[in-house]
C-alpha cells in the first residue's frame, strides 16, 4: 500500500511538473494596468464604512523613459486613448454631471486630445477597443476642455487619481511635465 502510494504521489508530482512547462506566461507588460477609485482606495474600506466607490478608472501606465510626450510622442490635436494598449475606461456607480451634461451611472471609455495649453477630455459610449483606432466622434457623451498646467517635477509614468472638493471629484491625469483635472460632479 505504501509503495502504490509513493507511486502515486510520484506521477502527480512528474505530471504537474510537465504541465507547469507547457504554460508560457507573457512578460510583464511594459505599461501595466492600474486602477484608480474615488473616493481614493474606496474598495479598502469595510462595506459598513464606504459601501463603493463612485467612479473607477482603469488604464495602462505607460512611462516617459527618457521621452519627451506632449508634442512629440502624444501628438497635439490629436485623439490619445489616455494611457496604452487598451483604451481607458471609466465606470460612474451613480449618475454624474460633468460641464453641465448628465451622464447616467455605466461604464464609457476615456479619451483626451491634447493641446499646449489644454485638453479637450472626451466621455465616449463605446467600449472594449485597442487605443483609438476605432475611436468613433459621434459616440461622444461629452467634451470638456480643461486648463494643462505645467509640473515642476515630471511624472515618469502616467497616473491618474481624484482630489475632492465637496461633492465634487476632480479626475487629475499627470504626466511627464503636465497634469490636467476635470470636475466630475457625483448625483
Amino acid at each position: 500500500m505504501k509503495k502504490l502510494s509513493l507511486l502515486a504521489v510520484t506521477l502527480f508530482a512528474a505530471f504537474t511538473v510537465q504541465a507547469q512547462d507547457v504554460v508560457k506566461f507573457a512578460p510583464l507588460d511594459a505599461s501595466p494596468v492600474d486602477i484608480a477609485y474615488f473616493p481614493n482606495k474606496a474598495v479598502k474600506f469595510k462595506k459598513t464604512d464606504n459601501p463603493s466607490p463612485s467612479i473607477k478608472v482603469i488604464y495602462s501606465r505607460p512611462s516617459a523613459k527618457g521621452r519627451n510626450i506632449f508634442g512629440e510622442l502624444i501628438k497635439f490635436g490629436e485623439v490619445w486613448r489616455v494611457g496604452a494598449n487598451e483604451n481607458t475606461e471609466i465606470k460612474f456607480y451613480k449618475p454624474v454631471t460633468i460641464d453641465g451634461k448628465n451622464i447616467p451611472a455605466g461604464t464609457y471609455s476615456l479619451f483626451a486630445i491634447p493641446e499646449k495649453d489644454k485638453w479637450t477630455i472626451i466621455i465616449n459610449k463605446e467600449l472594449d477597443m485597442w487605443g483609438n483606432y476605432a475611436y468613433d466622434e459621434s459616440k461622444d457623451i461629452v467634451r470638456v476642455s480643461v486648463p494643462a498646467k505645467p509640473v515642476s517635477t515630471p511624472i515618469e509614468a502616467l497616473s491618474i487619481a481624484f482630489t475632492a472638493q465637496g461633492a465634487v471629484a476632480n479626475l487629475v491625469i499627470g504626466w511627464d511635465k503636465t497634469t490636467v483635472e476635470l470636475p466630475i460632479t457625483i448625483k
